[in-house]
């Protein structure tokens, strides 16, 4: 009898271990997270849209811009950081693009819902900036992917007020701190369509923040036009439904992106 409990509560190891393992090599293939993330690097190298030709290396920095040596903090996860595309994505685009000092603070897998030491939140009080010029927040896909509650918008300007257990909660405090931190603009942006009603509703939820915070929304959601690429770009753009190549960064976001990054320093400044 002893011995059959030893035998079970070793295979009950055993399994663990096995399922932990995989899991760990799951993530890692996945989002490029953990000690298996060189699959996940090597599986993405082979996509077209990530050739070295789309490399921020291959952008001129363009004569003038309201950017030019501005600081600008970029919160986010795997989208912001660039997680199917070696780490590059629209950040390193628009600071060669534009001559701005990017600060990219993004890790995979994160969520805005403040939940763990990685969190959007915990992050953002982490990081040592002293100087931002404007603030630019990422609508994190995966507060939708793993069905975080939505909340509702409050009233309050008091960072103590904000339960950032939820989805308003934490864009509120997100605004409110960076605001009463670096005095800056903030900007949210959105991901493109795909199939995620969570998501949808996100959206939604941020352009009524947006209205009570006077924020700026980039929005890839609702774009139409944006949206409407063919297939052929949207396998060239695109890694799978959420994460852009190197060339959907590129040559898809950056066009739509960088116009209304640079209107609100213009708008600042009164240019016409």
């Amino acid at each position: 009898m002893k011995k059959n409990l030893i035998r079970a509560a070793a295979a009950g190891v055993l399994l663990y271990c096995a399922t932990a393992a995989g899991w760990a090599i799951f993530r890692g293939f996945a989002d490029g997270r953990g000690p298996f993330a060189r699959l996940h690097d090597q599986k993405t190298s082979l996509f077209p849209g990530n050739r070295r030709k789309y490399n921020p290396g291959s952008i001129k920095e363009k004569a003038e811009s309201p950017l030019k040596g501005k600081r600008l903090f970029f919160l986010g996860s795997s989208v912001t950081y660039g997680a199917a595309s070696q780490g590059i994505s629209f950040v390193e685009d628009l600071a060669g693009h534009t001559g701005c000092r990017a600060v990219k603070e993004a890790v995979s897998g994160t969520t805005l819902v403040d939940d763990g030491e990685d969190s959007y939140i915990a992050r953002m009080k982490r990081n040592r900036a002293k100087q931002v010029d404007l603030f630019i927040c990422q609508l994190s896909t995966n507060d939708a992917t793993q069905k975080k509650p939505l909340g509702t918008v409050g009233i309050s300007e008091n960072l103590e007020d904000f339960d950032t257990h939820t989805v308003a909660g934490a864009i509120e405090y997100i605004i409110c701190y960076a605001k009463k931190r670096w005095g800056c603009p903030v900007m949210f942006y959105t991901n493109p369509a795909y199939d995620s009603p969570e998501y949808g509703r996100m959206v939604r939820l941020l352009k009524e923040i947006q209205k009570e915070w006077k924020i700026g929304v980039i929005d890839l959601w609702d774009n139409a036009s944006f949206n409407r690429i063919s297939r052929r770009e949207r396998a060239l753009y695109m890694a799978d439904p959420i994460h852009p190549t190197k060339a959907g960064y590129l040559k898809w976001w950056l066009p739509c992106m960088e116009p209304q990054i640079e209107k609100v320093f213009r708008d600042a400044r009164g240019d016409v």
